[in-house]
């Protein structure tokens, strides 16, 4: 090391060795009257050092050659006395802890805690020295408190970055499980739970068992930015997901996102993980779980345990702490539990019909072309336009066809939509007999007879194209034919076909010993 470097260490790091040099430095400022610069480069100290013993030996009235006489000892008793300890006057102090619990509460100072010391304490301390106390306590204490956390204010939220290990008992799979850590921001109360996976489904589920399991709301959750649930992570207006965002409005509760890359924003839930990943998650290592649901037992088992461990800060467990100050400070949970739905953003067809797994639902026909959101629940389909509700469906399992509300349908389609099978029928008999006989057979054909409202529909705009009494023939014709179809009739007006005889066909073969059939060309020749 040079004494460059040397020269900036503290003076005190260097008395047992720089008695000699404060001797020469001395010398050379009272014998010599050498400047500092002199000095410092003939000791090859620094010039700060230098001007430092000066100052000293100025200080203690130190001369030369009195100064050479002088032992080590007692040229360092006069240059460096020892520091008087300033003795502070015996007062009253409060109890750290009870102050910081009254912290937490909301509305409460500490300059108001400080005037209610100094009313039962008149000869107490002022409120700087209380102030720096308190700091000097709350630096000191394994209870950090690096951000101001007010009762039933926050829960933060994350994934451990540990999972836990499950085996399918029928495949011998091994999968990866999960775990949804939560913590309340003033008692440090700890939820965790593992879920198959990190997927929008679970991260809202966890939210919902998390709330239940502390029996009250917090004002603010406060998660990471997670692609599930923060789509744009902002810091200063990041965008949710709309089903998260949904879950936070059923709620009535905030959802204000960390700043990327801060882990202090949410250093609670940083330091649960931490724990559940000892307590909890370290202990289950060997275990052989075979569902997630066995996993949770032995997880909320350990997680029970840590909750009611006492911690050396405060001398309160968590589970006492959220008691305390937490949960009075907290709302009540809705009436009813958060149903899960997804949504997706779409835009709406000419014929205002969205599409939702192969199924159709309408929404008002005036959105036509416009974008709207579409919530998917278990047993609804929403439509929302700028925020407001247009339309609501009663989800089917089908994965085809319509769910058509007439309310939704212009005019002109709701009088098209009048149609039922038996007025398709009382048309087509005014054509004549086959026609109604056709019709019918064409509609008892379908599974449901609207299925077969179109075709009718194309058969009655060939009567303003053929006439009736070539419609009359063709339906006849079709029918003996068996073809059920608007191409068939159709087919058979462009042709002309509709007065030919109709070819009935061959009878088939009477049995007869000496008629081989088929199955005897496709045994095997002997060979």
């Amino acid at each position: 090391m040079s004494l460059r470097m040397q020269s900036k260490e503290p003076v005190m790091a260097r008395r047992p060795i720089a008695m000699k040099k404060i001797r020469e430095v001395i010398r050379m400022r009272y014998c010599l009257n050498a400047g500092i610069r002199q000095i410092a480069a003939a000791c090859s100290i620094g010039r700060t050092t230098v001007s430092e013993y000066v100052e000293r030996a100025e200080a203690a009235k130190l001369s030369w050659p009195s100064a050479g006489e002088l032992s080590d000892e007692e040229l360092q008793a006069l240059l460096f006395p020892p520091e008087r300890v300033k003795r502070v006057p015996a007062r009253p102090l409060p109890d750290w802890n009870d102050v910081r619990q009254e912290l937490s509460r909301k509305g409460t100072t500490l300059l108001l805690l400080w005037d209610e010391y100094i009313k039962k304490h008149p000869d107490g301390y002022s409120y700087s020295r209380y102030a720096r106390y308190y700091r000097e306590w709350v630096s000191a204490s394994d209870l950090r408190m690096r951000q101001p956390h007010k009762a039933g204010e926050k829960l933060q939220v994350d994934w451990s970055g540990l999972g836990i290990q499950v085996v399918d008992a029928a495949t011998g799979e091994v999968t990866q499980a999960s775990v949804f850590v939560s913590a309340m921001g003033s008692s440090q109360m700890i939820f965790a739970k593992a879920y198959q996976s990190q997927e929008l489904k679970w991260w809202l589920s966890a939210h919902v068992d998390a709330f239940e399991f502390y029996g009250a709301l917090a004002e603010i959750v406060v998660p990471d930015n997670p692609k599930t649930g923060v789509i744009s992570a902002c810091r200063y207006e990041p965008t949710l997901n709309p089903a998260y965002a949904d879950l936070a409005s059923h709620y009535g509760i905030a959802v204000v996102p960390a700043r990327v890359r801060k882990p202090r924003d949410k250093a609670k839930v940083e330091n649960a993980v931490q724990q559940v990943e000892r307590w909890i998650l370290a202990p289950l290592r060997e275990r052989t779980f075979f569902s997630v649901c066995e996993a949770n037992l032995a997880i909320a088992e350990l997680l029970a345990n840590l909750n009611d461990k006492v911690m050396k800060g405060p001398k309160l467990s968590r589970r006492q702490l959220f008691e305390e100050e937490d949960k009075p400070a907290m709302r009540a949970l809705p009436a009813s539990r958060y149903t899960y739905a997804e949504w997706k953003r779409c835009k709406v067809p000419p014929d205002y019909h969205v599409e939702v797994d192969g199924h159709f639902y309408s929404v008002p026909f005036a959105l036509g072309g416009k974008h709207v959101e579409v919530r998917m629940s278990i047993g609804t389909v929403e439509v929302f336009f700028e925020g407001e509700r247009q339309a609501a469906h009663k989800r089917t399992l089908s994965r085809r066809g319509f769910t058509t509300d007439p309310s939704h349908m212009p005019d002109k389609h709701k009088a098209q939509a009048k149609w039922t099978p038996e007025r398709m029928i009382r048309w087509a008999e005014t054509v004549g007999p086959k026609a109604g006989a056709f019709v019918c057979a064409l509609l008892c054909g379908k599974l449901h007879p609207e299925h077969g409202y179109r075709m009718c529909m194309g058969i009655i705009r060939l009567e303003k194209r053929f006439g009736k009494g070539r419609l009359e023939l063709a339906c006849g014709r079709a029918l003996s034919l068996g073809a059920l179809s608007y191409q068939s009739v159709k087919s058979i007006l462009e042709k002309n076909l509709e007065g030919q005889p109709v070819q009935q066909p061959l009878p088939p073969l009477p049995d007869h010993e000496n008629i081989r059939g088929s199955s005897y060309y496709s045994e095997e020749e002997p060979s």
